[in-house]
């Protein structure tokens, strides 16, 4: 399975999808103008990798800045494949915010409490960092 790479740009999050790794990274602002065709490839590969080629440990790391209303929606719908694949694979998922950055770190609690079948963690960043 072929990995799958991002760049980050004004609107979008650097993305980083690693097949061999069993890394999935997405960091930055999420405020595309359709979301949904942005995201698609992006969910295609995670679906894709967790039928075929998922490794025995998945970390899923997340560090979003700002995601507006339909980038939540997307993340919902993330979380959703995320919850489904754990049943097969261990993952782990780290949500990581800036510490001056309270609407991150609520985000984060939202997805924990909304998903509490998953191991989120939140992982607080401090400015040296």
């Amino acid at each position: 399975m072929e990995n799958l790479y991002i760049p980050a740009t004004k609107y979008t999050p650097e993305i980083s999808l690693n097949a061999e790794k069993g890394i999935i990274e997405i960091r930055g602002k999420s405020y595309p103008e359709n979301t949904f065709d942005f995201y698609e490839p992006v969910l295609k590969w995670i679906e894709e990798y967790f039928n075929c080629c998922a490794k025995d440990n998945t970390v899923v790391n997340f560090e979003i800045i700002y995601f507006n209303s339909s980038s939540s929606k997307v993340l919902f719908d993330l979380f959703d494949i995320l919850q489904e694949a754990k049943e097969k694979n261990n993952i782990t998922i780290n949500w990581i915010y800036d510490e001056e950055n309270e609407s991150a770190e609520e985000a984060g609690e939202d997805f924990k409490e909304d998903f509490p079948e998953l191991n989120i963690n939140l992982i607080k960043k401090s400015e040296e960092e």
